[in-house]
């Protein structure tokens, strides 16, 4: 144990050096959120090689609470009232998510059961469904776990499927040349440091109030709810500067790439493939549902594509502020979304299947 830990600070220093270069060479090769999907896909690779990659905890969590700060400068009271009148669609949003997830995981129970014959149907139908839930991985395996599922398949199906999304939507808006609603007063791009320290330090007290009551992405969620009280009363403090989200961006890719170790792409080949083709067809699901939202609310496509992607908050949320294509309706969109999918998805699972899957 000893000599894991002495190795520990080093193997997280290389790790950090390779994501860096790899940002660095997105960066001179102009691809979307070189910050982010340059360490995300180097970290993922080197770790699937075998490599000694480790991300350490605590920059995981300063990067989504940096990342929660600035998004939150975007929710001033302008934009709080455009989101309020979008009520309707963030609530067709959040059905269509859990029963999208639903369909998912019953397909992937229907193909995998005539296969996974040491597999009781009552764990496979626990794991199918957790798999296919668009929710935050952690706390979907942590729920899966609970229903006695294969916690190592509802890990590694969220990890494949983020890994998808979010290289696959940057890579293809960059390229389209789409445009979205990009609202942010020229006030909060203005950085103070004195009104950085302070924001620094409310919003730090709110992720530490949000981890201590235990709430899903407590560093990201704590850091944006004051973020945002701050900036809809109309304080603006500071912005928050570009080398400090483009850190946070870096960390939060290599906290994301580590999770393929060497032994993933082994794991259950057949569940990953299935879970890959069925990731695109979410996607492109996902596409012509924002269409009917872009139609039915008048707000650019790109947007609503983000804000109901089958992807993280955090990652759709950095692709909508690097890209600037509607920070505040992507999050909110997806803030709602995730809250729903946190609250609901347990219960329903019991009420759908109340005698444990079978």
């Amino acid at each position: 144990m000893a000599l894991v830990s002495a190795r520990s600070p080093l193997r997280i220093v290389v790790t950090l050096l390779v994501a860096w270069a790899a940002a660095a060479a997105c960066v001179a090769l102009h691809t979307p959120l070189p910050w982010m999907i340059g360490p995300l896909l180097a970290t993922s690779l080197v770790s699937m090689g075998g490599g000694p990659t480790e991300s350490w905890g605590p920059l995981r969590n300063a990067g989504q609470w940096t990342i929660g700060a600035a998004l939150g400068l975007y929710f001033t009271p302008e934009v709080v009232a455009l989101i309020g009148g979008l009520w309707w669609a963030i609530l067709l949003s959040v059905a269509w998510a859990l029963a999208l997830g639903w369909l998912f995981g019953a397909w992937l129970y229907r193909v995998h059961a005539p296969r996974m014959h040491g597999v009781p149907a009552s764990m496979l139908r626990a794991t199918s469904y957790f798999a296919g839930a668009i929710g935050a991985a952690s706390e979907m395996t942590l729920l899966s776990e609970r229903e006695n599922a294969r916690t190592d398949l509802v890990a590694a199906s969220h990890s494949l499927r983020l890994l998808i999304v979010t290289v696959t939507i940057p890579f293809a808006l960059q390229w389209s040349g789409l445009h979205g609603l990009d609202i942010l007063p020229p006030t909060v791009r203005l950085v103070s440091a004195p009104g950085l320290a302070l924001m620094a330090v409310l919003t730090g007290v709110g992720a530490l109030l949000m981890d201590r009551l235990g709430r899903a992405n407590p560093w990201f969620m704590g850091a944006l709810l004051v973020s945002m009280g701050l900036t809809m009363a109309g304080v603006g403090l500071s912005a928050v500067p570009q080398p400090l989200v483009n850190a946070a961006q870096l960390v939060i890719g290599v906290s994301l790439g580590v999770r393929f170790r060497a032994d993933f792409l082994r794991t259950a080949p057949r569940w990953l493939a299935s879970v890959a083709l069925g990731t695109l067809v979410l996607m492109g699901a996902c596409a012509l549902f924002a269409g009917g939202l872009a139609w039915a609310t008048g707000l650019p496509w790109v947007t609503l594509l983000l804000g109901t992607s089958p992807g993280g908050i955090t990652e759709m949320a950095i692709t909508a502020k690097v890209l600037q294509l509607g920070v505040p309706v992507v999050t909110a969109l997806q803030v709602c979304r995730l809250i729903a999918v946190l609250m609901l998805v347990g219960p329903l699972y019991h009420r759908l299947y109340p005698a444990g899957g079978h």
